[in-house]
Parts: structure tokens; sequence; C-alpha cells
């Protein structure tokens, strides 16, 4: 039978998302929004010599949602760590791994975000632990690190 780490006696678990490109994220998909429907506004009060109607209107609104939704994907990224192990979810992708998969946990030098360390030199990165978040992204990584130190004495 094997034995799943109990990590900490508290139980905690450790969410991290970036703050700053989850803000990005979501200024610009109001812009490109409120800019896409400018347009549809725009489309049938000015004389260009082209007749537009509703439908592309509605079309130019709709393109703009579509665009602006994909924006919001950068807005996804989370890592979310517990006694167990380690999920990490970045724009399209989410993925579980036991702690015992997990050599390290590592950011870096000049690297964007961190990143998880596995055997055979494979890494997967951590979008939500992001440089440009500066003492957050230090303080997500140390409580992951701890989580996984734990996981490990046990």
């Amino acid at each position: 039978m094997s034995r799943r780490p109990t990590g900490s006696a508290t139980g905690e678990t450790v969410t991290v998302r970036p703050i700053k490109s989850l803000i990005v994220a979501w200024v610009g998909a109001v812009i490109l929004v409120g800019l896409f429907a400018w347009i549809a506004l725009l489309l049938r009060s000015r004389d260009t010599g082209v007749y537009f109607q509703i439908a592309d209107q509605v079309s130019m609104m709709v393109l703009g949602l579509f665009i602006a939704g994909g924006v919001l994907l950068l807005a996804r990224p989370r890592v979310r760590g517990d006694a167990a192990g380690i999920e990490v979810r970045n724009i399209v992708l989410t993925r579980r791994f036991d702690w015992n998969e997990v050599l390290r946990i590592s950011f870096p030098d000049s690297a964007p975000w961190a990143r998880l360390d596995l055997p055979d030199d494979e890494y997967i990165p951590v979008m939500a632990i992001q440089a440009v978040d500066g003492r957050r992204a230090v303080d997500g990584i140390t409580r992951l690190r701890a989580l996984h130190a734990a996981a490990r004495r046990d």
C-alpha cells in the first residue's frame, strides 16, 4: 500500500495567481470590447461608399468578444499546492503532479516565470509565479517549496 505524504500539520493549501498579468489581461479585454463596439457603431454612421448592415455590426462585436476572450486566457494561470502534490494551470492545460514526481521548484535567472523540474531533464513552466510580481512571486515560491520539503520528509 502506498502512503500519501501528509505534509504540514495544518493541511495548508497554497494557491498563487499572477497579479500584474491578470490586471493587464482584464484591462486589455475591456479596451478591445470597447474598441470593437465603437467600430461597430461607426460602420453605419459614416459614409464609406460601402453599405454596412446590422449583421456587419453584430459580427464586429462578436469578433471583438472572441479576441477579448483570447486575451483573457492570459488571466488563467494558477498553481495550487497541498500536502499531496501540486496542480499547475497554465494558459490552456492543467496538470497535477505528486510531490514525489517533482525534483524541485526553480526560478532560473532572467526567466519570466518559475518552473517545476521533473526527472529526465524535463520541466513544466509555472506561469502563475511571474518575475514581474516581485515580492508576491517570492512569497508564493517560498510557500510551495516549504510544502515540497514537508512532503519529501514524510
